[in-house]
């Protein structure tokens, strides 16, 4: 199906409440009557609480409906088809970021031995802790409207340092749900550790000094740093997505058996798969599965194609650990999903 764009304040049906339902008008302003259309609309499954409802008049729209929620925030739904292919694109897109991987670590590594709180050690430690901790990278009016964190938005108090000297952030994540990850990489923990000495409580933790001045981190200057040392194109949260893919890989590929077990037992390591990345990430296992696995792993997996040999080979209990091992297993992992 060839889709249009649509612009929702364009020409639009709209949603009524009446009585215990919806009615529905039509771009003629007459009530919609054409059972075809009702079907469709009823298809979207638009969620009751949604105020100020438009939908696309059209079956092959890009952009079937979108509203207010509860919050305030505008919503939309799309064509499934649409989402097919934006779902494509990102995952290409972040295959090209698992191949630049490499010579960006190189670059932040070679910023963080720079000296002092500078913009390029602080935002070099922030590329490090998405990379290694798994970590949203939030934004401020989320933590304003939600009281909720990400990266850039933790505060000092959230952080603390333990025994063993790695750096613990204890902070509450997307949804309220609390986000505990302990941190031991050297270069990280001294940047950490200087950074809880100048800041307060109350204050945001990354922050560098620049102009006789303490300037926050806002997430658009990670993007940007993330822009210079990856590609124009890569955002913060690729490192989530690719890091979801190459964790399945990895759990697919353990519990992968030689002897071809039955579709069942496939489809239960697939599942015990994508919840053990989803605790990772600290998402749901159905985000998980939609928004952060690449489905050409699991697609290769149900063909008996996976990563084991390259684990094999390495033998280590937790081969991300290492970096040469995990770039070893990265590199695996980008062969798989290219058919080699």
């Amino acid at each position: 199906m060839r889709l249009r764009r649509w612009d929702p304040q364009g020409s639009a049906i709209r949603r009524r409440r009446r009585g215990q339902g919806f009615s529905y008008v039509g771009v003629d302003g007459e009530p919609l009557a054409d059972e075809e259309a009702l079907s469709r609309i009823r298809g979207l499954v638009i969620p009751p609480a949604w105020r100020d409802v438009r939908i696309c008049p059209w079956r092959n729209g890009h952009l079937q409906a979108v509203g207010t929620d509860d919050a305030g925030r505008r919503q939309y739904l799309y064509h499934q088809a649409w989402r097919e292919q934006r779902d494509r694109e990102k995952f290409e897109r972040v295959r090209e970021f698992g191949r630049a991987l490499p010579k960006a670590r190189a670059r932040i590594a070679a910023d963080l031995a720079t000296r002092g709180l500078n913009p390029r050690r602080v935002l070099a430690a922030a590329a490090r802790l998405l990379d290694i901790g798994f970590f949203r990278i939030g934004s401020e009016a989320y933590a304003q409207e939600n009281g909720s964190h990400g990266l850039v938005t933790v505060l000092r108090e959230h952080v603390d340092v333990n025994r063993s000297g790695c750096v613990v952030f204890d902070y509450p994540a997307k949804s309220g749900k609390e986000r505990v990850q302990a941190i031991a990489d050297h270069d990280v923990v001294a940047v950490i550790r200087a950074l809880m000495r100048q800041r307060e409580p109350g204050q945001t933790l990354l922050a560098y000094y620049a102009g006789r001045e303490w300037h926050s981190v806002s997430s658009a200057e990670v993007n940007e740093y993330l822009h210079d040392i990856v590609g124009d194109e890569n955002t913060a949260k690729d490192f989530r997505t690719w890091h979801g893919t190459v964790l399945a890989a990895v759990a697919l590929a353990a519990a992968d058996d030689p002897t071809r077990p039955s579709r069942t037992a496939r489809r239960r390591a697939e599942s015990r798969a994508i919840k053990e990345v989803a605790e990772y990430l600290g998402n749901t296992p159905a985000v998980c599965r939609s928004a952060y696995v690449d489905p050409a792993i699991v697609e290769a997996f149900e063909q008996g194609q996976t990563i084991r040999p390259v684990l094999e080979t390495l033998g280590a209990e937790d081969v991300l650990v290492d970096e040469a091992d995990r770039e070893r297993v990265e590199r695996a992992v980008l062969d798989l999903l290219d058919g080699r």
